[in-house]
């Protein structure tokens, strides 16, 4: 089962393109965390991830679940599944390798001596040139920046850069973090444009090769509140009237179902944001409230999934909550920290979401402070860096409600809805 697993992790970093994962820092776990729950929505831990790639010693196999997620985000069924194929190749990456006849000779495969041969030398070539490429990469030579279209979503983004001077001709514009935003772009033209399907706080990036020369914040922002159902690859937005009511958020099934999205057997994901429309407010002296309630809970939305957030110009807030049968796949996000529920103790994110749940956090002097129905449940240290709130989200499994909105920065009122 080892080697299998040892294939397996092969072709995730083949499919991310990273570079060799024994230089991955934390950061790039907590990436690879966050885009594997993206994908299967299963939460897999940062440590989880350190142990299965051997960067920390573990001597127990992982779990079923974590295979089949694992699996799920390289492309396959599940772990079985993967198993059972042949694992040399990716689902979606082509080999491209013509068919050789097999001789032997001697007793030893002529064909296998050959191709061997041609890897190792192709395998030297690429690494020259990749080496070649980097000493000749100086940021000072590149430009970059972007401009929005408009304040409304999706948002075509204009990306303006100057990568003339690039030595190799793998010039990349990523729209995130996410390397899946990763789009391939002529390093003798200066324009590329990009849309943007959801509101946030992006870290825009010019590549090139496999290194970042220039990067840049950009705020994608909504006109007051906007509303979704998450579907791929453009959400379905919804109208104000669907959605916003004299005293709450709330998306009836019903108003889902007329828009012929399905809510079994699996369920869908209802976003509402707000962003770019208040001052931003320091995460080291603010505070924040809020009440949701998520009464739909059939079929696989028996967990009730669903999560507070708050967006920052560097990383998110998010607050997690389920059922208390739940709480094992939450993860909790705190700016530059996050933490799962595989690893915490979560049971006080645990709650009825049958009935309203005020949830909140508020900074200290040293730390941020999560509270459920007024009750402490989890504190992180602050950030170093001067991070500021600039939106707010709320997301539901199935659907769900919010009110009594309320943003403060230095005890002051900044933002409050309903």
């Amino acid at each position: 089962m080892t080697s299998d697993i040892q294939k397996l992790i092969a072709i995730i970093e083949q499919q991310l393109d990273w570079g060799d994962s024994s230089a991955w820092q934390s950061r790039d776990f907590e990436v690879l965390s966050q885009l594997i729950y993206d994908k299967t929505k299963v939460s897999l831990s940062e440590s989880t991830l350190r142990r299965i790639w051997g960067r920390v010693e573990y001597k127990h196999l992982p779990s079923t679940t974590t295979l089949d997620t694992l699996a799920q985000f390289a492309g396959f069924e599940n772990w079985r599944t993967f198993i059972k194929q042949n694992t040399d190749k990716a689902p979606g990456i082509a080999t491209n390798m013509p068919q050789v006849k097999q001789t032997e000779k001697n007793g030893i495969n002529v064909t296998y001596i050959i191709l061997i041969i041609i890897l190792v030398a192709t395998g030297a070539v690429s690494f020259f040139i990749i080496k070649r490429a980097d000493t000749g990469i100086n940021n000072a030579d590149y430009k970059f920046s972007s401009q929005r279209l408009t304040n409304a979503i999706p948002n075509s983004v204009i990306f303006n850069y100057d990568a003339v001077n690039a030595p190799i001709d793998s010039v990349y514009v990523q729209q995130s973090w996410d390397p899946h935003t990763k789009t391939l772009v002529d390093k003798k033209m200066h324009q590329h444009t990009s849309v943007y399907y959801e509101p946030g706080f992006y870290q825009a990036k010019l590549l090139v090769g496999k290194k970042v020369v220039k990067e840049h914040k950009l705020m994608i922002p909504t006109e007051g509140w906007l509303g979704l159902i998450e579907d791929k690859p453009v959400p379905v937005y919804l109208n104000p009237q669907d959605f916003i009511q004299k005293d709450m958020l709330n998306l009836p099934v019903a108003v889902i179902q007329q828009k012929n999205m399905s809510m079994q057997p699996k369920p869908t994901y209802v976003k509402y944001y707000n962003v770019g429309n208040f001052t931003p407010v320091p995460v080291n002296n603010f505070s924040y409230s809020a009440e949701i309630k998520n009464g739909y809970k059939d079929g696989e939305a028996a967990c009730q999934f669903a999560a507070v957030a708050l967006i920052t110009d560097s990383g998110p807030i998010i607050i997690p909550l389920s059922i208390k049968g739940c709480v094992s796949e939450l993860t909790l996000f705190s700016v530059d920290w996050i933490i799962s529920g595989k690893t915490a103790n979560f049971s006080g994110f645990g709650v009825d979401l049958s009935n309203w749940v005020r949830v909140s956090c508020k900074s200290t002097a040293k730390t941020i402070r999560y509270y459920v129905n007024d009750k402490q449940v989890f504190e992180f240290q602050l950030p170093a860096n001067n991070v500021k709130i600039v939106g707010v989200w709320f997301g539901f499994q199935g659907t769900g409600a919010v009110r009594n909105i309320e943003l403060k920065g230095q005890d002051k009122m900044v933002f409050k809805a309903f």
